[in-house]
């Protein structure tokens, strides 16, 4: 943690400290509230932001499929269930949500592998998104700047 971060980001609060990792800058804002500080209007600013994808892994027919299984599967037991209300007996209630759940599964594998196959070999990856910042500023008020950095001293040392 540095006391000294550069340029502020909004022009009317004051930066007080400066992390590399947002969970470090959550700690500093902990502390600051711990000791009494007034942390309202507090702002836990990410400079120096990227978008990360992070590949996971290979899309095949077979995945497609699959995960189009999964969600028609999940809809056709919403359906089943949405149908079971109207019956008039208890009895007719468990294979209605099964073959709702059934024909879901298989209408949703269809889907899913249709859909896979018309992107012609286009995307053919899993992948997660995140975004992140090089570090992460902590600014408050300027009439509470002094405070907390004092506040922080003892934390630092």
């Amino acid at each position: 943690m540095s006391l000294a971060p550069s340029d502020p980001i909004a022009t009317n609060l004051e930066p007080i400290a400066s992390s590399r990792s947002y969970k470090e800058a959550q700690k500093i804002v902990d502390y600051l509230s711990d000791h009494g500080f007034p942390v309202r209007g507090t702002l836990i600013v990410g400079v120096g932001l990227r978008s990360v994808e992070q590949v996971v892994a290979r899309m095949t027919n077979l995945r497609a499929t699959g995960w189009g299984a999964a969600g028609g599967a999940w809809f056709g037991l919403l359906i089943g269930l949405f149908l079971a209300i109207f019956t008039t007996t208890v009895a007719t209630v468990f294979p209605l949500v099964l073959w709702g759940l059934l024909w879901g599964a298989v209408a949703g594998a269809i889907f899913g592998l249709i859909s896979h196959m018309m992107l012609g070999g286009k995307r053919d990856f899993i992948s997660e998104s995140a975004l992140v910042a090089d570090r992460y500023e902590v600014l408050v008020e300027p009439e509470h700047a002094t405070t907390a950095r004092e506040l922080l001293r003892g934390m630092t040392g």
